[in-house]
């Protein structure tokens, strides 16, 4: 394990020292050098001042093994024969820069190299091109396939001539300690919460990534909820626990994850496919990978530049390696086709997701939901349903007696609605993270002989702070219509006069 700091950056190089010490990394692996400080800089500024003093100083310590020349190459590089590495991963420190600019002027034709026109060009990822640290020598133009990818048993010699990158980085140094910290809770306790998946975006390959993603994740059990429309998911959507996210195709965060407040689980996993994912990651507003690590996530993976689809990380792949019990980086690059190119994977490279067992995760209601889920895929409908009853009995929760009640729905067991979810109506104080699912129970309730103790908790819900406007005003016209079945005049009148006073005031007129 190297980790290469900016020593230019003070905070870059305390960052190293803090990875060290929570990895049990020996302090003489920080590899802290006076780096360019901007996050985006040109191809001379690479070679000169990060390419090549890292390359040596890993050749002079024998992390790179091969024989050097004082000779150089067309681009300023060291010639060199690489013969391996003896390097786990290189984990790269904020302040370390993370774009190259395209330069027209280092293209280069080669007899017998095709190249397509949108592929002809050199901007590229820092970390992509670290890949290829004891490689060396490589054409720069587009990109060079990744032997390591969709590959469970590489040929030594290949695997040892890619060194596997990952990125501590993001709009704070805190943020990007936390990508440490959040790694080693879930390794602890287990990476528990929900799925979300959007399962449509501009591209039919991308569309199938997605389903085969939603597929693997429901054989290990997980619940979640995904988005199908086209669109990103609604800003008032159920998003609990979002331990593990999957989506396209937008050009900056959005959604739930906007909410005021919003934060991601211990360990999360959050992937948005997009051309320019991580044009910046010192940004908590712009594009996604930034944004996602100011809001707690654990790993993640983007692109500098357009990448086009085909080169950028498959999320089933990445998925399937992490749920086999690799660690991150490995995943990452097992999901990767292309190196030096636009790919960056930003996390702790030994984070293992799926290190604790389900059944060592104990009681929290998301992992009691997860074995209901698999036994149900058993064919055991009735125990999981016995399972979800018990604990909603001995430990209540929103997602406990939503699970219960939707399983009840699907098994015809119908009566067990207003048992699993009456406790609803004696809630008040309403966070906005349990605003959604609540108005879900209300629905239920309201649909499976429940009326009065649905409409107590629309009028709970039109009480307390909704996600967005639109939000409130759909629940609105949703209560009044269910106090209109239930013959409840006084409580639809009183849910048109709360919907009045959400329209805005007519004009004056002379």
């Amino acid at each position: 394990m190297v980790i290469l700091a900016n020593s230019r950056q003070p905070e870059s190089v305390r960052l190293a020292e803090f990875y060290a010490e929570q990895r049990a990394v020996p302090p003489a692996n920080i590899l802290a050098l006076p780096l360019p400080e901007a996050e985006n800089i040109t191809w001379r500024e690479f070679i000169d001042q990060v390419w090549q003093p890292v390359q040596d100083e890993l050749h002079r310590r024998g992390w790179i093994e091969g024989t050097s020349s004082h000779l150089l190459d067309r681009l300023g590089r060291r010639r060199y024969a690489g013969t391996g590495n003896r390097i786990s991963y290189l984990v790269v420190c904020r302040g370390v820069p993370l774009r190259i600019y395209n330069d027209p002027t280092l293209l280069e034709a080669k007899p017998g190299r095709k190249i397509a026109p949108e592929l002809n060009k050199n901007e590229s990822a820092v970390d992509a091109e670290l890949s290829l640290l004891a490689q060396g020598g490589y054409e720069i133009a587009a990109m060079v396939p990744n032997p390591l990818f969709a590959n469970d048993r590489p040929p030594s010699l290949d695997a040892d001539m890619v060194v596997k990158v990952a990125r501590l980085d993001g709009p704070t140094w805190e943020s990007a300690r936390h990508l440490v910290t959040s790694a080693l809770a879930a390794e602890r306790a287990g990476l528990i919460g929900r799925y979300y998946v959007d399962l449509k975006g501009p591209h039919p390959d991308g569309d199938q990534w997605l389903q085969s993603t939603l597929k693997q994740l429901q054989e290990l059990g997980f619940d979640g909820d995904t988005e199908a429309t086209g669109a990103t998911f609604d800003p008032a959507a159920r998003f609990d626990a979002p331990a593990l996210y999957f989506g396209w195709y937008a050009g900056n965060l959005n959604g739930p994850f906007a909410r005021e407040g919003f934060t991601f689980p211990s360990g999360a996993v959050a992937l948005h496919i997009h051309s320019f994912s991580a044009q910046t990651l010192h940004s908590d507003a712009s594009a996604w990978c930034g944004p996602l690590v100011a809001r707690g996530v654990a790993a993640t993976v983007g692109n500098v530049f357009e990448p086009y689809l085909g080169f950028t990380h498959r999320p089933n792949f990445l998925l399937r390696a992490l749920s086999q019990g690799k660690n991150f980086g490995d995943a990452a690059y097992y999901a990767l086709p292309a190196l030096s190119w636009q790919a960056v994977a930003i996390g702790d490279p030994l984070y293992r997701p799926f290190n604790i067992p389900l059944a060592e995760q104990g009681g929290s209601p998301y992992a009691v939901i997860r074995r209901a889920n698999l036994l149900v895929r058993a064919e055991k409908a009735a125990e999981a349903l016995a399972l979800l009853k018990a604990e909603q009995q001995a430990h209540p929760s929103l997602p406990i007696g939503l699970a219960w009640a939707k399983l009840a729905v699907t098994e015809r067991k119908t009566g067990d609605v207003a048992a699993a979810l009456g406790f609803a109506a004696q809630l008040k104080n309403i966070r906005p993270s349990d605003w959604p699912l609540l108005r879900e129970m209300a629905g239920l309730l309201a649909e499976h002989g429940a009326r009065p103790v649905a409409l107590q908790v629309y009028a709970n819900l039109a009480q307390a702070k909704s996600p967005t406007p639109e939000a409130l005003k759909a629940l609105l016209t949703e209560a009044r219509s269910v106090a209109d079945a239930a013959g409840d005049l006084k409580l639809s009148l009183e849910f048109a006069r709360q919907l009045g006073a959400l329209e805005p005031a007519a004009p004056a007129t002379k």
